[in-house]
């Protein structure tokens, strides 16, 4: 697996990351503990280092199966998680809270669940619109002063936020969705992120799977599958967005490799300093995923695809209303 640095801060990482939410929360059942330690420590074998997390995916168990999953490879990779979310005493997101002392009580918990000394990449999830950034990026850099966090992120944030936040204690990564289905990010955010010199971690880069070509406007749920409340995921916007998978069909066959190996490759092609980090429950998957870092798509395939996506018009928000407030893009 060829590596990759995030960031003028040279945080090297495989080029293709692993996110680790999917294990247990958000899309159906958690997976068995077992298997889910298993699949990760495939993950290691296949040569990722880099793993993200959080606190409020399960929440808090994710982190504790990451923690064990990971254990015996310290040194060897990197874990990422982040803070700034309340959790309510039934352990159900209550808000956002990037206070600097929660901050504090995140991290203090975070690295007993990870069993780590350090956070190799403590983000902000989500930019809290009642506490300043500058109070947060103060508060992570005390963080790293005291030995107990390396790095500092930040998830979904906009230029202006990133900017501000970045002038108090220096980002080493924003992530962000992006795909060829969510392309927000390159209008302001990449450009500063490049001014910067900051790398940048792609989440839902498969598209929450819609981009594999393995579902269609028929799909269904399980009850607990966060895509049942996403708009882009409803029969007719799965429908309109078909041609979307359908033209990554097309460069896959010629290259004879996946439409999911596609996606990713079409994301490594874009700058190097960008590093995806899909999720998966199966271990085939995760084999598809890693092979994408060998799949080499020249200019005019990028042409190709960048000239038959700008003719496609992507349906559907891709949060509900309450949800896509919590972005600061």
């Amino acid at each position: 697996m060829q590596k990759r640095k995030l960031g003028n801060t040279h945080l090297e990482v495989s080029a293709i990351g692993l996110g680790c939410m999917g294990l247990s929360f958000g899309y159906g059942p958690p997976t068995e503990k077992q298997e889910a330690i298993s699949l990760i420590r495939t993950a290691v074998e296949r040569g990722v280092t880099f793993f993200d997390t959080a606190e409020v995916y399960g929440p808090f168990t994710n982190e504790a199966l990451v923690g064990e999953a990971l254990a015996p490879f310290r040194g060897q990779v990197v874990i990422a998680t982040k803070f700034g979310f309340k959790i309510d005493s039934n352990g159900r997101q209550a808000g956002l809270d990037s206070r600097p002392e929660h901050i504090k009580q995140v991290a203090e918990a975070s690295l007993q669940r990870l069993q780590v000394e350090a956070i190799d990449l403590f983000y902000q999830h989500r930019v809290d619109p009642n506490v300043p950034i500058e109070d947060v990026a103060g508060a992570v850099k005390e963080l790293i002063q005291e030995g107990k966090v390396k790095h500092f992120g930040l998830s979904e944030a906009g230029a202006k936020t990133i900017r501000r936040a970045h002038a108090v204690q220096p980002v080493t990564a924003v992530q962000s969705e992006y795909s060829l289905w969510t392309r927000g990010p390159e209008a302001d955010v990449l450009p500063t992120l490049e001014e910067l010199g900051i790398g940048f971690v792609p989440f839902s880069p498969l598209g929450k799977g819609f981009l594999t070509g393995k579902m269609n406007e028929r799909a269904t749920f399980d009850g607990s599958d966060i895509r049942n409340i996403i708009p882009r995921f409803t029969p007719e916007a799965l429908r309109a967005n078909q041609a979307l998978v359908d033209l990554l069909g097309e460069v896959a066959e010629r290259k004879r490799v996946t439409p999911a190996q596609i996606a990713l490759a079409w994301l490594l092609a874009q700058k190097p300093w960008i590093v995806p980090i899909p999720g998966t429950t199966k271990r085939s998957r995760l084999e598809e995923n890693v092979g994408a870092a060998h799949v080499a798509l020249t200019p005019d395939d990028l042409r190709e695809i960048d000239g038959a996506a700008a003719k496609i018009t992507v349906q559907g928000a891709r949060y509900p209303e309450h949800l896509e407030r919590m972005t600061g893009l």
